[in-house]
């Protein structure tokens, strides 16, 4: 069996990791073995950081409606359980924008929601 020389093949290895590492501070940026590393945490990173982020907007959605809701004298579990007994179906993201740009429209939502709870 003939022998392989793989120059080729690890130094473009080595550059793939070099240039994902590109504005790391110190020797992360270009020795391989710590850059490697670190390019391999900010993956982990990157990847928590997309599930965090549905999370926090959703929080962030949350307290919007609550902050609105609470305007019209009501509570955000109360607003959630009279739009589920109300048969409204629309998200908190469209709610969230709904009481920041369109009040009045948000307050007829509201309204059903009340209704639906009495």
């Amino acid at each position: 069996m003939p022998r392989v020389s793989r120059g080729v093949t690890k130094h473009a290895r080595h550059k793939k990791i070099i240039d994902a590492a590109k504005g790391y501070r110190g020797r992360r940026k270009n020795t391989f073995r710590i850059a490697n590393q670190a390019v391999e945490k900010a993956g982990q990173y990157a990847y928590i950081g997309r599930k965090l982020k549905k999370r926090q907007f959703r929080a962030l959605w949350i307290q919007r409606i609550n902050a609105a809701v609470r305007e019209h004298g009501l509570t955000y579990g109360r607003f959630i359980n009279g739009l589920n007994k109300a048969g409204i179906e629309v998200d908190r993201k469209m709610l969230s924008d709904l009481a920041a740009s369109e009040p009045a429209g948000f307050k007829a939502i509201v309204d059903m929601a009340k209704a639906a709870l009495k």
